[in-house]
């Protein structure tokens, strides 16, 4: 398996999130991929980027592609999570006040990252970060 592309992210820094799933955007459109396959690539990265950037200090998105499939995993320096079950409930939240003012933090990141992904794995230790890896199958 191939890594094509990475990125940094920076805690905090709402108004460049996004920007990563932007470039795999006209990457997988270059490659061929799917548009729906690619739809559901970006919505599940694109919640992983917000919740580093919404949670931790600083993060790194990779991207490995392989006939296949294509695996993209998000590792983040931050709080980590606590009770992986909980957060992925609907609603569930520990996003700080300031966050939800800006219209983020709803509970929804993770279980939109799985209704999307071909397969999940959320690996977490609290006061050290959280690693996500997303799985799309796209044969």
């Amino acid at each position: 398996m191939e890594k094509i592309l990475d990125f940094k992210i920076k805690g905090r820094d709402f108004i460049n999130a996004g920007e990563s799933t932007s470039k795999m955007k006209n990457y997988f459109k270059k490659i061929g991929i799917s548009s729906k396959i690619i739809k559901r690539i970006l919505v599940a990265s694109y919640e992983a980027e917000l919740n580093v950037v919404a949670h931790a200090d600083s993060g790194v998105m990779e991207i490995f592609v392989d006939e296949d499939k294509i695996v993209v995993t998000v590792e983040d320096e931050g709080p980590g999570i606590e009770d992986i079950d909980r957060a992925m409930q609907e609603g569930f939240s520990t996003a700080s006040d300031e966050v939800r003012e800006m219209g983020f933090g709803a509970g929804m990141g993770l279980p939109n990252i799985k209704r999307n992904s071909d397969d999940l794995e959320i690996e977490s230790e609290v006061n050290k970060g959280t690693r996500v890896k997303m799985v799309f199958n796209v044969s």
